[in-house]
Parts: structure tokens; C-alpha cells; sequence
């Protein structure tokens, strides 16, 4: 049962990051990828919490299993920052597409670092 609850959980998550990026995307007047830079942030952090909480003791296996991996495993997403980053490159914005995908994955890992510190033991 536990695959078939992450799976799900996993489409809540798309479907949320989907939303988010979609209300992002219709406010901002840039080629640049912000709502996948911001839902990657975001999600990293919430990682974090709960990263932060299972090592404290106060999170179990199963809600680390929906919570992590399911729910924000589907909003967060490499693939598509990858994706963003090929086409600002195929569109020649070579220095975009580098920052873009450095400031993410700086960006991401520390949120996820400073929040598991904070919530942890």
C-alpha cells in the first residue's frame, strides 16, 4: 500500500507545483524560469523540515515516506529546471541558463541545509 499512497501523494505534489507555477508564470513578465526556480527553493526547504524533525525523533518513517518523497518529490523537480536551463541556452542565453541553474542548486541545497539545522536535534 505504502507505493500506492507515495504515487499519490507524488500527483498532489505535481499538480501543486503545476498551480503554483502556473500563477507565478502569469505574473511575471520574464523568459526566465522564477516559478521553477521559487517551487524548487520552496520544496527544498520543506525537505528540510522534515528532514529536520525525522532526525530530531518527531517524524516517523511512513509520514517521511508521503510527506518527502510523495508530496514534495512531485512539486520539486530537476528535470524541468533542467529543461528550462537547455532552452535558455538553445536560445542562446548561455550566462542565464548557467545562472539560472547555479543560483537553483545553491539555492535549494542550502534552503534544505538551513531548515533541517533549525528543525533538527
Amino acid at each position: 500500500m505504502t507505493p500506492l499512497l507515495i504515487g499519490l501523494a507524488g500527483g498532489l505534489g505535481a499538480a501543486a507545483r503545476y498551480s503554483l507555477d502556473s500563477l507565478i508564470q502569469a505574473r511575471q513578465r520574464t523568459t526566465l524560469p522564477i516559478g521553477t526556480v521559487i517551487i524548487n527553493v520552496l520544496g527544498s526547504a520543506l525537505i528540510g523540515i522534515l528532514l529536520g524533525l525525522s532526525w530530531s525523533g518527531s517524524l516517523r518513517g511512513q509520514i517521511w515516506n508521503l510527506g518527502a518523497v510523495g508530496l514534495l518529490g512531485g512539486f520539486t523537480t530537476a528535470s524541468t529546471i533542467s529543461y528550462e536551463a537547455v532552452r535558455l541556452g538553445e536560445e542562446g542565453r548561455i550566462k542565464a541558463a548557467v545562472a539560472v541553474s547555479i543560483f537553483t542548486l545553491v539555492s535549494a541545497v542550502g534552503a534544505a541545509t538551513l531548515t533541517a539545522t533549525i528543525f533538527g536535534p
